[in-house]
């Protein structure tokens, strides 16, 4: 399997759209990457995970034919996530040639907003009844797309809605996609992700080091997160360890990070990183 991060940002992108901080100001200087959109990734050119706004500038940047590409996993509602007006794009009349239905997959939040979107005037003249398909997820039910087994595992993230990590499993090779979560996650969550022995976790790293009560994890999280998992038999020295979802707030530059991510046996995350497994 293959995984390509697009982008490795939280929200506000880094360097963030209106800041002037000082690690903003040294990622406009530095360049490279330093220099991260809103986090997106790919899973072998197949499933696609978030669809933020920076989604047509990842297809320009690493040659995306995302018309061919038909699950797109969708963790939550939040706009660096999910940005539904760009679906009317897939209509033929803007997109010529797509390949069949493209499934977007998502909770109820993910599905209102959907729908809130295609409900507009402009989607109206250009319906997608033949071209978008959404799919409500409930959590733990398990599915099927294109050869990929896929659990939606409930994350600790904005409670009022049921955000998902995602566990995603083909060919004897399994991911832990796991950002925007804290480490406040269920019982039956933790239960479900101790299931599974791991191929690569990606886990939220958008505190830095900084610690908070939930919402998203930093840098000690993601090494505890890692030692849990180790404890219980789900990752060994072979699991490739990634940390994503930066924040300027974190006040780390890329080397920063990734000096600590090779202290404890990690990869950060860089636009455009592919990691092959």
């Amino acid at each position: 399997m293959e995984i390509q991060y697009f982008g490795t940002a939280a929200a506000e992108g880094w360097p963030a759209l209106f800041c002037d901080c000082d690690i903003c100001r040294r990622a406009r200087a530095a360049g490279g990457k330093d220099l991260r959109t809103r986090t997106q990734s790919m899973i072998d050119g197949n499933i696609l995970i978030d669809f933020p706004p920076d989604t047509y500038t990842h297809a320009l940047n690493y040659s995306l034919n995302l018309g061919q590409v038909q699950h797109w996993l969708i963790p939550h509602s939040h706009m660096d996530h999910f940005f539904p007006v760009e679906l009317i794009h897939r209509h033929e009349h803007f997109g010529h040639n797509a390949r069949g239905m493209l499934h977007v997959y998502g909770n109820e939040a993910v599905e209102k907003a959907f729908y809130d979107a295609v409900l507009i005037d402009r989607f109206k003249v250009h319906p997608l009844d033949d071209s978008v398909a959404f799919i409500r997820l409930k959590p733990f039910e398990e599915f099927d797309a294109q050869g990929y087994h896929i659990i939606p595992v409930p994350a600790d993230h904005d409670k009022r809605e049921t955000c998902f990590i995602y566990v995603v499993e083909k060919d004897g090779r399994c991911i832990l996609y796991g950002h925007d979560t804290g480490m406040n996650l269920s019982g039956e969550a933790w239960e479900c992700i101790y299931s599974r022995r791991y191929s690569l976790i990606s886990m939220d790293a958008t505190m830095g080091k900084q610690k908070t009560n939930g919402y998203h994890m930093g840098l000690w999280d993601d090494v505890e997160f890692a030692r849990r998992l180790e404890e219980k038999g789900c990752i060994d020295g072979d699991t490739i360890k990634v940390i994503n979802h930066f924040s300027h707030n974190g006040g780390m530059t890329h080397k920063d990070l990734e000096a600590f991510a090779g202290e404890h046996g990690m990869i950060a995350a860089y636009d455009g990183m592919k990691v092959e497994f």
